[in-house]
């Protein structure tokens, strides 16, 4: 059954780390924040995450380049079909970090396309309709696109996907489509 005791620590962590970066973003701490809403398959996820940019330039050629940033991130998850199993909620905590390559202009401001793969780590394994992930510890990889406007809010969409890579069986995977709003500092 769902125990708030053990998403309460992540997420607490999660708030702490976002409103002592807040205060430090002018430092160069962090480059931007974001908030992310979708779902899947019988999943509704709630994301925030604190992304730090390389400011590299990589490939220069007509006004764009691709760059990247780190993203580290917590999610809330909410299944809504769970299979009757033993020590298994309804609610998820997950924490990842991945580095995420974009092409994007120049100005950093525009359309832009992005992809990452990282790592996830779930609260407890995932276990929802047919789509079962054996281990806590998964892949998270997305491609995406949006657009950064003038005044450095950003509106995008991405797919991701999670899986262990084979590592334990059986690895069904997930996919969402999620939503993003981000502000860049």
């Amino acid at each position: 059954m769902f125990s708030i005791k053990k998403i309460a620590a992540p997420i607490a962590a999660a708030l702490a780390l976002f409103a002592a970066q807040s205060a430090h973003a002018q430092h160069g701490l962090v480059d931007g924040y974001s908030v992310e809403a979708g779902g899947g398959e019988h999943v509704q996820v709630l994301r925030l995450s604190a992304q730090k940019d390389w400011n590299k330039n990589w490939f220069a050629t007509s006004g764009y380049h691709l760059s990247g940033y780190w993203d580290a991130n917590i999610a809330y998850w909410r299944a809504n079909r769970w299979l009757d199993l033993p020590n298994n909620s309804h609610n998820l905590a997950v924490i990842g970090l991945t580095p995420v390559f974009r092409w994007e202009a120049d100005n950093k401001l525009g359309f832009y396309a992005d992809a990452g793969i990282g790592a996830a780590l779930f609260s407890d394994v995932y276990r929802n309709t047919h789509r079962q992930l054996s281990t806590a510890y998964e892949f998270a990889d997305h491609v995406g696109v949006g657009y950064v406007f003038a005044n450095k809010w950003e509106l995008g969409a991405r797919l991701q996907h999670y899986s262990n890579g084979g590592i334990k069986h059986p690895n069904g995977g997930v996919n969402l489509l999620m939503v993003k709003a981000s502000y860049h500092y």
